[in-house]
């Protein structure tokens, strides 16, 4: 008698070795599955001989089975908009080859304010006071000999652009030494990260982004969605590429203007979010005070890092990108002209939730609006599916932060995400008639 049984697929743990000792850690719940992973062989199926990628056959495979481990970091750069789908193999390799460049040029800059910076090494203690001055702690320097080390250049001149600059470079130093911090802690029971190398390319990725973009710096929660870059690209400066692509999108969260952080405003959509769909709920976590949502600030945050186990957060993150995957990302972040009708074809190359989301704005009639980001949907998502538990165990907000505490780490990534897609169906579907 022949017995269908599910295929129970491979583990992915193997990709992401968990240090000897840490019992506590999660299994990953994502495994490849035949016929249902985007594989190698898939991947490559999908590229013509000049290089041009139709991508729309990727997208819904990674949507229900994921990437597999081994191509995740060449598949992220088209899902985050390095590389544009309609580019040739040569024409790939000179932006690359271009982007290297760059970044060498970005961290010789770094190196020369702070030689700390490419040595191999990287800081945990405060290099310089609030205005400036100099706390030249061996210790500080991880022993790096602060005698062997080049010091920047004085400013002689007094212009205002001067004055402004050397303010930048105080800002970026003061910096410094909270990354180090953050990086000693960040997936602190993977073994890649017992190599001191890994550890100083996560921080000198993290310190360049950090003045390369000066307007939002450095904040507390980029290491955790920096450290699967360091780990998935070998060379430093595809791996922060890669970061800044995704930083696109997260930027907002890290701005901050006066008393409020930019990541304020997407907790805002959320209570609106759930305020329709889960009226129910949204009183209640409104009667215990939780109507600002503050408890959801780390998932929105860092992008679930927390709420998933390692390998599951990337599952979830790729499946969130190609869900809401847009042709039109490289030509956006490039400042191109973008000059694609929406065409059948066209639309066939968007993930699903950037087809819902461009129909929905079609229809309206108030005009386009700026779609919600997806992860605000996964959010609602998880608050749904312990709704009952909240409901009636959640007598404070200390309360909620327990029971959503409560399931870090043991989460169905596929399942949120698919929760996320009907809710966000159905928010659609009950604004509008609204």
């Amino acid at each position: 008698m022949n017995i269908c049984r599910k295929d129970p697929g491979l583990s992915t743990d193997s990709f992401y070795e968990i240090r000897a000792g840490c019992t506590d850690v999660p299994p990953t719940k994502f495994r490849i599955k035949a016929g249902k992973t985007l594989s190698v062989k898939r991947w490559r199926a999908a590229f013509t001989p000049e290089g041009y990628l139709d991508i729309g056959k990727c997208l819904n495979r990674i949507y229900r089975g994921g990437i597999h481990p081994s191509i995740r970091g060449e598949v992220w750069e088209f899902l985050l908009g390095c590389y544009d789908p309609k580019s040739t193999f040569d024409e790939r390799e000179k932006i690359r080859q271009r982007r290297r460049d760059q970044y060498a040029e970005l961290k010789e800059s770094c190196s020369r304010m702070f030689p700390v910076v490419g040595s191999g090494k990287f800081i945990t203690a405060r290099v310089i006071t609030a205005n400036g001055d100099p706390l030249q702690d061996p210790v500080a320097l991880l022993d790096t000999t602060l005698e062997n080390l080049p010091t920047p250049q004085s400013q002689e001149s007094d212009t205002v652009d001067s004055q402004e600059h050397n303010k930048e470079i105080i800002q970026w130093k003061l910096a410094l030494h909270q990354i180090g911090l953050d990086v000693v802690r960040t997936d602190r029971s993977l073994t890649f990260y017992e190599k001191q190398e890994n550890l100083a390319k996560l921080w000198d990725v993290l310190a360049v982004y950090a003045w390369y973009d000066k307007d939002v710096g450095y904040g507390q929660g980029m290491s955790d969605i920096c450290s699967p870059m360091i780990m998935l690209f070998e060379h430093e400066a595809d791996a922060f590429w890669c970061f800044e692509r995704l930083m696109h999108r997260l930027r907002g969260n890290f701005r901050c203007t006066g008393n409020s952080v930019g990541v304020e405003a997407q907790l805002d959509i959320l209570a609106n979010v759930n305020q329709v769909v889960n009226p129910k709920l949204h009183q209640h976590l409104e009667h215990l005070g939780g109507g600002g949502y503050l408890f959801a600030f780390r998932m929105l945050m860092v992008l679930f890092r927390r709420e998933f186990s390692f390998g599951d957060s990337l599952h979830l993150w790729e499946m969130m990108w190609a869900l809401e995957y847009d042709p039109e990302l490289f030509s956006l972040y490039e400042g191109a002209e973008i000059y694609n009708k929406p065409t059948r074809k066209f639309r066939r190359q968007c993930g699903k939730y950037e087809r819902r989301n461009r129909r929905n704005r079609a229809g309206s009639r108030s005009g386009p609006s700026a779609p919600f980001p997806l992860s605000v949907f996964v959010v609602a998502s998880v608050l749904k599916d312990r709704s009952n538990k909240l409901l009636r165990e959640a007598r404070g907000l200390d309360d909620v932060v327990k029971i959503l505490n409560d399931i870090s780490g043991n989460m169905d990534a596929k399942k949120a995400c698919r929760g996320a897609m009907k809710i966000h169906k159905r928010y659609l579907k009950k604004a509008k008639s609204r």
